[in-house]
This record gives structure tokens, sequence and C-alpha cells, in this order.
């Protein structure tokens, strides 16, 4: 069997042991609190795992493109949302193909977005499910008042071949409450309407912890939980000893004696921090943390009792893994330091 000491750097490493525990753990807090777990491939994009999500219990997957949705449709992936607002006559009969074949749900936030699905998807018989999409404090895609959603969920409800699925959003990290109160004001206003809304669908790993049976939410999309990384643990998700993903690197200098360089640059650890001070951290190295990056070098600091030599192999948790994971063509699914499976990251890439 390989081992990592086998493996080019820079590598992905996936501790298999670990990614399982993870969507063990996140299935058992869905279910004691009666939610709905619909996983984000987004992190790891690989119908490996999206296949374990839902043998765990999962009710289906999350995709945020067409091209990533195709490719699990062709793995045998049945039930997919698309939560995005999808435009355009090469999209839109994509979209109706895909349609076809699994068991499929979208967003919309605006009336030109629903005209366009109306326009193409026109069977009353088989109809698409719509939830509106509303901007719960984020500050992106979404109808900013329950009364911008009752009007889009009627333009929905009155589309033969279109079918008013609910709601979704995905709210502002640490803001959880926030994204409760108007959900259920909005849920509140469309009963009140005369429309049913049985389907809140809310997202972001941070927050889904938080949840309990009392809320109005139905439906989580998590994506970073399967992996975890340094972000995920800043915000008491997990510890480093929870994380799965890591970059195995090289270190190819040592300029100084507090200063190392990996051969891990901005294409492999991605400069995305969200908001953390530095770019990841050395697994089993004392107060080294990687405070830089260029294209192919990762400057790293250095201090108290931590050692580095030119040569050595290192394993860096990075800030943000969903970022990372679409850095690399392939990741290497690991059992301590024995290499289980090479796995081609499927839907890296895919337009659409």
């Amino acid at each position: 069997m390989p081992t990592i000491h086998d493996l080019d750097t820079p590598s992905i490493l996936i501790d298999a042991a670990r990614a399982e525990a993870n969507i063990a753990r996140a299935q058992a807090h869905a279910d004691r609190n009666g939610l709905k777990l619909r996983p984000h491939i987004k992190t790891h994009k690989l119908p490996y795992w999206a296949k374990k999500q839902v043998a765990a219990g999962a009710v289906g997957i999350t995709c945020q493109k067409i091209g990533e949705a195709e490719v699990m449709a062709d793995a045998g992936l049945a039930d997919i949302f698309l939560p995005y607002n999808i435009l355009g006559r090469a999209k839109l009969e994509r979209l109706l193909a895909l349609h076809r074949r699994v068991t499929l749900s979208v967003t919309a936030d605006s009336m030109e977005t629903i005209e366009g699905l109306a326009a193409t998807f026109t069977d009353a018989g088989h109809p698409l499910p719509v939830l509106v999409e509303c901007d719960t404090g984020m500050g992106r895609c979404g109808v900013q008042t329950a009364g911008e959603a009752v009007a889009l969920a009627r333009q929905i409800d009155a589309a033969g071949g279109l079918a008013f699925g609910g709601l979704m959003t995905y709210p502002a990290a640490g803001r959880a409450a926030e994204a409760e109160a108007w959900l259920a004001d909005a849920r509140q206003t469309l009963a009140a309407s005369g429309l049913a809304c049985e389907r809140i669908s809310s997202g972001g790993t941070p927050d889904m912890w938080r949840s309990s049976e009392a809320s109005v939410v139905t439906e989580y999309r998590p994506g970073t939980y399967i992996y975890l990384d340094r972000y995920q643990v800043a915000k008491g998700v997990g510890s480093l000893d929870d994380c799965a993903l890591t970059v195995l690197s090289t270190v190819v200098s040592h300029p100084t004696a507090t200063r190392a360089i990996l051969d891990a640059g901005s294409k492999a650890l991605s400069s995305d921090t969200l908001g953390l001070a530095d770019f990841g951290e050395l697994l089993g190295v004392s107060g080294a943390r990687v405070t830089g990056l260029s294209e192919e070098h990762g400057n790293v600091t250095l201090s108290g009792d931590g050692k580095l030599r030119i040569g050595e192999r290192v394993r860096v948790v990075p800030d943000h893994c969903c970022v990372v994971t679409n850095l690399f063509n392939e990741v290497n699914l690991i059992d301590g330091d024995n290499v289980l499976e090479t796995l081609p990251v499927a839907a890296r890439g895919r337009m659409g």
C-alpha cells in the first residue's frame, strides 16, 4: 500500500476516519433536532463523499453549479438542490435535462429569473420546485422583504410548470437569530396570503450547531463540516484534531532561524483567510504559521520551540478548505500514513 511519503508535494490529504466522523456527528445533530440535512458538495466536489453523506441519512445534496449537479447525477445522486439564479437559454436547457433525470429544486430572487424558468418548464404534471431566496442579513442574493417573497411565490405558483417550494437563505455567520426572525415573519406573511411554506432551507456550518427543534428552518445545507478548517475551529465547531483536510508540503528553503519556505503558495493554500490573521498552521510544529503567500511559495514564521529543516515534509491546515479543494485535480484518502485511495475532484472546474 502506498504511503504519504510516496506522494509528490503539494498534495491534499483527507483523513478518511475524521471525515466519516464529521459526517456522522452532523447527521446525528440534525436528527436530534428534526432537521433534514442536505449537504453542500462545494467543499469536497466528490461523488464518493456525497454518497457517504446520503447513506448516513441526508435527504439529498446541494450543488452551486449545473455542472456540479450533472457530475453528481451521472454518479447516481438522485435528489439535488441548486440554490442559484439560473439565467440564459443554454443553462435553462441543461437544467431542464437535469430535471428529467433527478429530483431537482432551484431558487429565484427576481421576476426575471422566474420568467425564464416558467418559459422553459411547462409540464404541469412534473413541475420544478422553486424556492424564493431571502436576504436575511448576508447582503448577497435574495429578496429584501417578506412582501417581495410573497410576490415571487405567487408568480411561481401561477406558472404551470413550476411549483412554489418554500424559502431559502444563506445567513450571515453569527446572525442565526436575525435570520430566524426574518424567516418566521416571511412564513407567517405567506400563510396570511394563502401560500403554504413547508420547506425553509438554511446553510452555513458554524450556525448549524446552534439550531434547535424550535427553529422555523426545516432543512440545513452545511458544506465545510465534512472536512473542517482553521476558520471552523476558530468558530468553535471542532478542534484541529477534527480537521480531515491538510495540505502535504515540503520545506524548500530556510532563509532565517525564524522563517522557512514551503512549496505550497496561493495556488495550493488559497489567499482566502476568511478574516483570520494568517493562511494556515503546521500540524505538530509548535507556533508554526503560514504568514505569507506568493504563487508557489508559502512563508512560515516560527516561534517558540518550533523547528524545521530543509527537505522536511509538513502538513498544513488551511483557513478555508473549500477553496483549497478547488485548487487540486485529486485528493488522497489516508489512514495514518497509508494512502487508501486517490480520487479525482470530479466536479472541479465544471461550467454553468
